[in-house]
């Protein structure tokens, strides 16, 4: 460890990740990112199963590279003896160990969350389930989309001709920002008290958060919230509007100040601000294909350039439709120099820097690892043969 990973926030923190997918992996990089030292558990050979999805970066996972810079894997047998005896050797040493089995297989190893908290007071360890302990799904194997489609996230994706996934693994990010959260309390907690935390994080209860807007407007009107496509289901305008060059571009108002500025300085209109179908968002909303048709036949005579010229004039929030090939080559990534390269068994591949940014620090950006790459050196550690 170098002078700069030292100062990190996590230096010291050592995680044992019992870890394959997403969610967890997540969780873990970001821990990683921070400092911690992170020991990613896999299989023997075909290691995370997460490594397969595809192979586009030089012949690894996108998902695998995104979830698992700067980690030690160790590849061991954890139903076998000796993979037992390098678990129970490594697990005293944890501060925190995260583990996303299937359902019921760590309460079978001994390795859920309030078991190791028995056995080590001092460890922080979480359990991450589809759908958490207790109820009829608590048995049930889940994934990003089929947890999707149980919480009613695609019931307000898509058209109202169509619903759809988020583009994302939407519940997967939710997960892990929840499980790094608890991580992070609990490290806290440890501090003040001495004692360690057992915890539970779930696919289902994360993305039941996150519905919490689209569940309460529901239960309130009787009536589901609307899928609008790329328009916001609640306020207008906000959304796409075609331009007059072929191209589209995205604003929204979030206020009567907003309003009243679009008219003035966009639309050259200042008295359309007061024109009784459109002087408060319900009426927009209610009059919303009137008010898109007036806004578009101002914007027919004019480029999109100009149409956000006037949109920043105007303080009014606003947005370019980007490409993914677009958002790769966006000003605000490069001027900032977000974009980065790790190391991996297949040479450097591209990653982002970490969200955050700590004036003075600098996160690691260490390699991908390959399976069991750190097997005899975490072995010789524990004082265990290599031959395990």
């Amino acid at each position: 460890m170098n002078g700069t990973e030292a100062e990190l926030p996590l230096s010291g923190v050592t995680v044992v990740s019992l870890e394959q997918a997403i969610a967890a992996p997540l969780a873990s990089r970001h821990l990683a990112d921070w400092g911690a030292r992170v020991i990613k558990i896999e299989r023997p050979g075909a290691g995370d199963f997460c490594r397969d999805y595809d192979h586009v970066m030089n012949g690894l996972s996108s998902q695998f590279v995104w979830t698992n810079r700067s980690k030690e894997s160790l590849a061991i047998d954890i139903k076998s003896e000796d993979g037992r005896k390098v678990l129970d050797a490594l697990l005293p040493q944890a501060d925190v160990f995260i583990q996303n089995l299937a359902p019921g297989a760590a309460e079978r190893l001994g390795l859920d969350a309030a078991s190791l908290l028995r056995k080590h007071p001092r460890i922080i360890a979480c359990d991450v389930s589809g759908y958490g302990t207790g109820g009829p799904y608590s048995d049930k194997k889940a994934y990003d989309l089929l947890v999707q489609c149980e919480a009613g996230v695609l019931a307000i994706n898509g058209t109202e001709a169509e619903p759809a996934k988020v583009g994302l693994s939407v519940v997967d990010i939710a997960t892990g920002m929840y499980i790094l959260n608890g991580v992070l309390m609990a490290l806290y907690r440890r501090e003040r008290t001495g004692k360690g935390t057992a915890f539970q994080a779930s696919l289902f209860d994360s993305i039941t958060d996150w519905m919490s807007y689209p569940a309460f407007y529901t239960q309130s009107t009787g009536r589901p919230l609307p899928r609008t496509g790329a328009r916001h289901a609640t306020i207008a305008p906000y959304g796409p509007f075609k331009v007059g060059d072929g191209t589209t571009v995205f604003f929204g108002i979030q206020n009567d100040r907003e309003w009243r500025s679009l008219c003035r300085i966009v639309l050259g209109d200042a008295g359309f601000a007061g024109h009784p179908n459109f002087r408060t968002n319900p009426l927009r909303m209610q009059n919303r294909d009137e008010l898109q048709a007036h806004i578009e036949q101002r914007f027919a005579a004019m480029t999109g350039e100009a149409v956000l010229r006037l949109l920043d004039e105007a303080g009014v929030a606003n947005a370019h439709l980007n490409s993914v090939e677009a958002f790769l080559q966006h000003e605000q990534l490069h001027t900032r120099g977000r974009v980065q390269s790790v190391g991996s068994p297949c040479g450097p591949v591209m990653s982002f820097l970490p969200a955050l940014t700590i004036p003075g620090l600098r996160p690691r950006m260490d390699p991908v690892p390959d399976v069991g790459e750190h097997n005899e050196a975490i072995l010789g550690e524990l004082g265990l043969s290599k031959d395990i």
